[in-house]
This record gives structure tokens, C-alpha cells and sequence, in this order.
């Protein structure tokens, strides 16, 4: 039997009604050869019955495995079952509506290591759809962002195509972190490699979004970025309990996740706190850099993205001016009052609502 091209991993739990739209899109990709690895963390639902009744009927390598809940430890196990040279992590919710979208993928990797070697990754642009049929800014931001190569930019839902050797060194994924394991990961790569922007998007749903906010999805999404990189993982121990509490029908509700903050700190010395808000300023500071690709959105939107391009956009100016001016210990010290501030007034303003204490 030939080694397949490309080996796609799919983590999954409970994705019967989204797989077959995936399984769909893999089945029809043109001049690629693939095998598909379904790793399954213990679906309740007829996940596994549908990939193999998928399978069946479809003439493609496949594998399906099941094994403990946990999305890094998903990916991991999918990796270590992959039989070919290309890896890609896909989620389940993904869809691939170019025929031809992995076969060029590859081809633009290959062109890329031919030149500059094999510390690379792709990832390809996202696109958003909406069950209203229309576009929001805050829809509009995240897919500008997410063509960006910046830190913090690059996430699993753009899925990540790599070399099997290269995921060996920078690998494997983070097991101990309930969520964020796909950014973990991203950061390695950048740091030890380069990151390029594949031909071709990956469309998923903004139901998400929709139903959550997308400024409150944002704002608790800004908040574990800050905890990984500061290193206090005290807050991914039991933020998924908080949020699994708020069930999936309706808007995000922030004022849990401020009052278990609030706990952790309280647990904390004062020169614990005092450093973790010192750390705090320091990352949010070098990660300011998002108001101005803000100020970009709100000129480009809907769909003039060519304008962020341009020299005199407000990200150029952030870069140029607002960086070197606060590069420095003062410059984080006052980001750390500031955001201290900020904090202190949302959990104030949230405090009496006692249906968004925590329980």
C-alpha cells in the first residue's frame, strides 16, 4: 500500500451532525492522496458510527481511534498513528471549499522548504459564516487577524499543516491545558521556525460568536492569552468548569470568569500578585498592538482588505511610534495600573448581579 501524501488528524467529541459536511470536503479534494485520522476523546453521540459508515462507503485511507478526553491528547495520539511525511490538524467544524484547496497547499509548502528548509508550518486564511447570511465587524476583525503572522494571531481553527519531522521537534502538543494547546503550539513553531499563509480558506461557523458576543468571546479569549503567557495556569484549572456551567443557548456571561479571578488572587501574597500584574502589564503591553489593526477594520470594513496593507495604516503607526515609546519598565508599570484599573471597574460593575456569581 502507498504512503499516503497527507495525513489529516480531526479531534473529535460529540461531532456527528458536523463530520459528514468535512468528511465531505476530504472525499471530493483533486491530485492528493490522504489519509484521514479521526481521534475520538469518548463521543456520546453516533461521532464513530458516522465516520465508519462514511468510510465505508468512500474510497479513502482512514483510521479511527479512541482514547481519553483532551484535545492536545487527541492530536498527539492522531500524530503518532499518521503514516505520511505532511501532518494536518483539522477541526471538526472545518470546511474545505476548494477541490484543489490541499493539493496546492502542499505544493506551496514544498516550494517554501525547497528554499528556506523545513522549520516551517502553513495555515491557511479563515472565513466565517454566518447563519444570518451577513458579516459583523467583530466577524470581519477576526478574519483579518487571523492572516496576520503576528504572535497570538495563529490558532487551530486555520488548521496547521506541517512536516512530521518538524512536529517532532516542536511538538507535541500541550496535554495539561484544557484549551489552548492549538496556540501553545503556534508560538513553538514561531519560535523556533516560520509560520506561511496557505492558498486557499478555511470556512467555519460563527454560531459561536453569534450566540456568545463576540466582544465578550474576545475579551475571555485576550484573558487566557494573557494567563498562558504570564505561566499562571491556576485559571484553565477551573475556568472550564465555569464555562460549561453557562450551557451554549445563550451570551457569554463575563462575570464568573472576573469573580474566579478574583478568588485565585486572593489566594496569592502580595508579591505574587504584585508580580503577576507586573507580568501582566509587560504582555499586554507588547500585545496593545491590536488597537491599532482596530482602527484598520473600522476603514477597511466590509471588505477592502487591501487597505490594511497600506504604509500609512494606523498597525503601521502602533508599530512605528507606540512600541519604541513604551518599550521600557515604566511603560509596563503603567500598563499594569491601567489594566489593573480596568479590571477592578469590571468586577465592580458586575458584582451586583448575583446570577453571574460563581456558583
Amino acid at each position: 500500500m502507498l504512503t499516503p501524501e497527507l495525513s489529516i488528524i480531526i479531534p473529535t467529541l460529540n461531532e456527528a451532525e458536523t463530520l459528514p459536511m468535512l468528511f465531505s470536503d476530504l472525499a471530493g479534494q483533486k491530485n492528493v492522496d490522504i489519509e484521514i485520522i479521526v481521534s475520538d476523546g469518548g463521543s456520546v453521540d453516533s461521532t464513530i458510527e458516522v465516520a465508519k459508515r462514511f468510510f465505508a462507503e468512500n474510497d479513502l485511507s482512514w483510521t479511527c481511534l479512541v482514547g481519553p478526553k483532551g484535545r492536545g491528547r487527541q492530536l498527539n495520539a492522531g500524530a503518532a498513528a499518521a503514516s505520511s511525511d505532511w501532518l494536518l490538524f483539522l477541526h471538526a467544524d472545518s470546511r474545505l471549499p476548494d477541490c484543489a484547496q490541499l493539493q496546492l497547499a502542499l505544493q506551496h509548502m514544498r516550494s517554501y522548504q525547497e528554499r528556506i528548509g523545513t522549520a516551517i508550518a502553513g495555515r491557511f486564511a479563515l472565513r466565517f459564516e454566518s447563519e444570518s447570511g451577513g458579516q459583523s465587524f467583530g466577524l470581519f476583525y477576526y478574519e483579518t487577524k487571523a492572516r496576520l503572522g503576528r504572535a497570538g494571531c495563529v490558532h487551530g481553527d486555520q488548521g496547521m499543516l506541517i512536516r512530521n519531522s518538524f512536529f517532532d521537534q516542536v511538538g507535541p502538543f500541550r496535554e495539561d491545558l484544557p484549551v489552548m494547546e492549538d496556540t501553545t503550539l503556534a508560538e513553538q513553531i514561531r519560535n523556533q521556525g516560520k509560520w506561511l499563509l496557505l492558498p486557499g480558506e478555511i470556512v467555519t461557523s460563527a454560531r459561536r460568536f453569534e450566540i456568545e458576543g463576540w466582544r465578550p468571546r474576545q475579551t475571555l479569549n485576550a484573558l487566557m492569552m494573557n494567563f498562558l503567557a504570564v505561566g499562571w495556569l491556576d485559571f484553565f484549572a477551573k475556568a472550564p468548569k465555569v464555562y460549561q456551567q453557562q450551557g451554549k443557548a445563550g451570551p457569554l456571561q463575563q462575570a464568573p470568569f472576573y469573580h474566579l479571578i478574583d478568588e485565585l488572587l486572593s489566594k496569592l501574597t502580595f508579591r505574587q500578585r504584585w508580580s503577576l500584574w507586573m507580568a501582566t502589564g509587560t504582555y499586554v503591553r507588547g500585545q496593545a498592538w491590536p488597537i491599532g489593526l482596530v482602527l484598520d477594520c473600522r476603514k477597511a470594513y466590509p471588505n477592502n482588505l487591501d487597505q490594511l496593507q497600506k504604509p500609512g495604516c494606523w498597525l503601521n503607526r502602533f508599530d512605528r511610534w507606540f512600541e519604541p515609546l513604551t518599550n521600557h519598565r515604566i511603560g509596563c508599570f503603567v500598563t499594569a495600573l491601567l489594566v489593573r484599573l480596568w479590571f477592578a471597574v469590571q468586577l465592580r460593575r458586575r458584582s451586583g448581579d448575583p446570577s453571574q456569581v460563581l456558583p
